[in-house]
């Protein structure tokens, strides 16, 4: 099998599959902590100190946004390789590097503050730098051509979304098809 590799850069606020997993990734803690605030102030937020709470988690999400898109220009960069191994994403370069500042930022300063689960979150975002799945560990895929993407299952924890050209989303596709369909009984 011939070698596909090729970089793009995606709009992270205007991307299903982004908007999605941010959702189930931020929207279900910080929900609960909301509904937890909501309870316990009896519904009346603005008569006790839950108003301060609230508006702190929208602080938060606010400076979330201005982070994205003052480090990043509010756009992911991936690289993908497809080859007879299985499928990479990695991060660009220069995004990479960016990366692995602010992960070492927050490893740093959970070990400064003595927090174990900061130093975590760094040392887990800095080794998800570059995934792979073999071919063999993957169990399914979807497919979303209008949005020339690829969901890709494997293992536990083991999911990448391909995100493809227009130009090449066809090729990739094809490739992705035939080595499921090898794998079949």
């Amino acid at each position: 099998m011939q070698k596909l590799q090729w970089e793009i850069y995606i709009p992270i606020f205007r991307n299903r599959f982004f908007l999605r997993d941010a959702g189930l990734a931020i929207g279900i803690p910080f929900g609960i902590v909301v509904a937890f605030i909501l309870i316990a102030s009896r519904g009346n937020v603005a008569g006790t100190d839950a108003k301060y709470a609230l508006g702190l988690i929208g602080l938060l999400f606010l400076l979330s946004i201005i982070l994205i898109l003052v480090v990043y220009g509010g756009k992911y960069a991936p690289g993908f390789i497809v080859d007879e191994d299985g499928i990479t994403n990695y991060t660009q370069e220069k995004h990479a590097k960016r990366n692995s500042i602010i992960n070492r930022a927050l490893i740093i300063l959970g070990l400064i503050s003595g927090r174990p689960s900061v130093v975590g979150t760094g040392m887990m975002a800095n080794a998800r730098q570059v995934v792979n799945i073999k071919w063999t560990n993957i169990r399914k895929a979807r497919y979303y051509p209008n949005q020339n993407t690829i969901l890709v299952w494997g293992g536990f924890a083991e999911k990448i979304a391909v995100f493809c050209t227009p130009d090449n989303y066809t090729h990739v596709e094809a490739v992705v098809k035939e080595y499921l369909a090898q794998k079949k009984p």
